[in-house]
């Protein structure tokens, strides 16, 4: 579900700029208007998951997200699209942030390590079968991938009466010097940092404007488009897979400096390649980063998080990468508008090499 609201109908985009009359750069807001409330919401679900607990917070946000982003489905206009896609960022706001915290929860050490490679494999086969199944479904209406969405209903039931979990630990009085220690260490400023300008790249430049780069240069239909975008998250599967086996031969630092020149990679493919299957090339060099660089980040993260503040400390991460998903698709269209749609990827592909540089030189061997 925490991937499900943007990968399910990025393959619509050109339909729905089409049937609101809206521009490409417009269409960046059906993006931004899903991850603003992260920025806003995350860290106190976060705090309300210290407190409470787990299940207390995530089922109710499965409930919104699933009835506000189906509801989409019947949006009459463009202002109203909007809105329902704000409601429903505002459910999926602690989706991402605490299914990490419960796998912090739940396993430690090595134990962990696997959990993550299998969790964004997970996460990746969702994005991988979103984008067709989005793309398949927008055939039939620019509206039918947002069904999808009522998804997160049945899943919250199953939340509700099937998840194991535990208490959170209690907090005492040292938990605030605690936490405000592990947010100062220089290390987790990276990786917050690490984590905004992936999604700046990925959100902006790929999923947001390589449909309308297939769609104007090479005609490509919904189905086609979400097809190529699925090969992002196939190989995205398969990196996360071989997380355990990666890190023993790698060092986290060539690791996370591996997958940005993976993401540079596959930018500067989609301004050289020709052909529209051939796209699908820089679509799998697009996964092999993301599944590296995904568990590589959030494991050194949860290493670094308070036992007691695990959800709050790891929400502020989500919403670093919220404010990456908001910022992605509007910077991007800034570029769009003033140089054109290859610029797109031209800025996305140095300021994926930039990151590289900056990692090899920032993390410790």
């Amino acid at each position: 579900m925490s991937v499900l609201g943007v990968a399910s109908i990025a393959p619509a985009f050109p339909q729905i700029a089409a049937r609101f009359g809206i521009g490409n750069a417009e269409a960046g807001w059906l993006v931004s208007s899903f991850t603003v409330p992260g920025l806003l919401f995350t860290p106190l679900l976060g705090l309300l998951a210290d407190r409470f607990g787990r299940k207390q917070v995530l089922v109710p946000c499965l409930f919104l997200f699933g009835f506000a982003g189906g509801g989409c489905f019947f949006a009459a206009d463009f202002h109203t699209l909007l809105i329902l896609r704000f409601l429903q960022g505002t459910g999926a706001a602690a989706l991402n942030s605490l299914n990490v915290t419960l796998i912090g929860d739940l396993f430690h050490e090595e134990n962990r390590t696997i959990a993550m490679g299998y969790n964004a494999s997970v996460l990746s086969m969702g994005t991988a079968s979103y984008p067709a199944l989005g793309g398949l479904l927008a055939m039939l209406g620019w509206n039918y991938p947002f069904a999808l969405a009522f998804l997160g209903v049945p899943t919250g039931m199953l939340v509700l009466f099937f998840l194991e979990h535990r208490s959170p630990p209690r907090r005492n009085q040292s938990s605030g010097g605690t936490l405000r220690k592990a947010l100062l260490n220089p290390q987790t400023l990276l990786l917050f940092f690490t984590s905004t300008i992936t999604f700046i790249i990925l959100y902006g430049a790929f999923l947001t404007y390589l449909p309308f780069f297939l769609a104007e240069t090479f005609a490509a239909t919904s189905l086609t488009i979400g097809l190529i975008s699925a090969g992002m998250s196939l190989s995205a599967a398969l990196a996360a897979s071989q997380t355990r086996r990666l890190t023993r031969l790698f060092s986290r630092r060539t690791l996370l400096t591996t997958a940005f020149g993976l993401y540079a990679l596959g930018l500067l493919l989609i301004l050289r390649l020709s052909s529209c299957y051939a796209m699908l090339l820089p679509s799998l060099c697009f996964g092999l980063g993301q599944g590296i660089n995904m568990p590589t980040l959030l494991t050194m993260l949860t290493e670094i998080a308070p036992p007691d503040s695990r959800a709050v400390f790891l929400s502020l991460n989500s919403m670093s990468l919220r404010l990456g998903q908001t910022l992605g698709p509007l910077m991007m269209g800034a570029v769009y508008i003033g140089w054109g749609i290859q610029a797109v990827f031209f800025f996305g592909l140095i300021l994926a090499a930039a990151m590289a540089v900056l990692l090899w030189f920032s993390i410790p061997r």
